[in-house]
């Protein structure tokens, strides 16, 4: 390069700075002009009339968490035989309501779908209720990675208390599994998950009530005897018909129900949820100020 080159190149550097410069403040300019004319903004809904994920829309659950219902129940249900009076989702209709119930209560949560398919016995050969046509059971390491699945889509969305609630007893084992694997996990993220056992285990208190109301051992029975059907008739009546127990030939065989359904009543029902609900209260009510107190 020439020395008369180099002079003009010299000379042309502040000219390019000076154009640069200008580039950038015309963009800058420019980006606030449209900021100011088409501001962007996050999307947000208010609350709606429901706690049921599953009606609501993602920018109504991202809201929802955002203003503090970080808590998600996840009710598991069945679909199994429940004797020849009662409808085979029995589990599901009840563990819906009460779920529903509960997370009005409690103010700061919203309710997963019910997971409907859950262990029910062997196959072949078939054990339990597997034993009765209509019962949909899945393997317990499939009922496992479900609940698994859904947990860690909860946390994902920004939820901190998750709960399980299961209205059949095969899914207890598994429930509890999958809340002590994940707590493990997730110890020190300020993340609970909760089996809660307590819904389940009220056999006692319930059999108790139901005694001091003059049933016995005998007529209370176990399995979609008068505790189950009672529980139906408070939250979905029509999947009750105690005229076909009336049908049943005295030999006959199996009816996948024992007790004597026919001294269920809407009252029992009412009455027996009640104690399911409260204790489910009462034990996610304390881990949550145990978790309160550890954050």
């Amino acid at each position: 390069m020439t020395d008369h080159e180099l002079a003009d190149a010299t000379k042309d550097k502040p000219r390019v700075r000076r154009s640069i410069w200008l580039t950038v403040m015309i963009i800058i300019f420019a980006a606030l002009i449209l900021e100011v004319a088409f501001p962007q903004s996050t999307l947000t809904a208010p609350m709606p009339n429901t706690v049921d994920m599953a009606d609501m829309t993602w920018v109504e659950v991202r809201s929802a968490i955002e203003r503090g219902y970080t808590v998600a129940i996840v009710p598991t249900g069945g679909i199994e035989q429940n004797g020849p009076h009662m409808v085979l989702a029995k589990h599901d209709y009840v563990v819906q309501k009460t779920t529903d119930r509960i997370a009005h209560e409690l103010g700061n949560a919203l309710v997963a779908p019910v997971v409907s398919y859950v262990p029910e016995g062997s196959y072949d050969p078939p054990s339990g209720n597997m034993l009765f046509p209509g019962t949909l059971g899945v393997p317990e390491p499939a009922f496992v990675a479900v609940l698994e699945g859904i947990a860690r889509s909860l946390k994902s969305a920004g939820f901190k208390t998750i709960c399980f609630i299961g209205d059949h007893g095969g899914s207890q084992a598994a429930q509890a599994a999958v809340a002590a694997k994940l707590n493990h996990e997730w110890a020190g993220q300020g993340m609970t998950v909760l089996h809660v056992a307590d819904y389940y285990n009220v056999e006692k208190p319930q059999i108790k009530y139901l005694q001091k109301k003059g049933e016995t051992p005998a007529t209370i029975g176990d399995h979609a005897g008068v505790m189950d059907t009672s529980e139906l008739l408070a939250v979905h009546p029509q999947g009750v018909n105690l005229a076909r127990l009336k049908a049943v030939p005295q030999r006959s065989e199996p009816t996948g129900s024992s007790g004597d359904p026919t001294h269920a009543s809407a009252e029992y029902g009412r009455a027996l949820l009640e104690i399911k609900i409260n204790a489910a209260l009462r034990q996610i009510r304390a881990a949550q100020k145990k978790q309160s107190a550890s954050n």
